[in-house]
């Protein structure tokens, strides 16, 4: 019988022991979320403007192959759609980071 019980207490103070973390509430040193930098704003408009780009060009290949789009209407759309792709990828490349600010004007035209 002491055996049951001490084995019962021993049991019990092992949870405590490890829940212990969990039950106590984290005292947060900063719960503010910081504002994004320009850097970071820029960075998300650029990748807005790729997910836009690849997203209009995908939905475009998929109707000329479906015939809902006419050849001719295809070249004439699928240049610009891969020029807006190709330089909202080319500003995101690590080596672009520091003309970010550079290429969003440059897409933005």
């Amino acid at each position: 019988m002491l055996a049951l019980v001490l084995g019962a207490v021993l049991a019990l103070l092992a949870v405590l022991l490890v829940a212990r973390p969990f039950l106590r509430e984290p005292a947060p040193v900063e719960d503010r979320i910081a504002e994004p930098g320009e850097l970071d704003r820029r960075r998300v408009e650029l990748v807005e403007e790729r997910d836009r780009a690849l997203g209009a060009l995908k939905e475009l290949e998929f109707d000329h192959r479906t015939g809902k789009i006419a050849d001719d209407d295809y070249r004439a759309l699928v240049g610009p759609l891969r020029r807006r792709a190709a330089e909202a990828l080319r500003a995101l490349e690590p080596r672009a980071e520091s003309n970010v600010s550079e290429q969003v004007t440059r897409i933005g035209r």
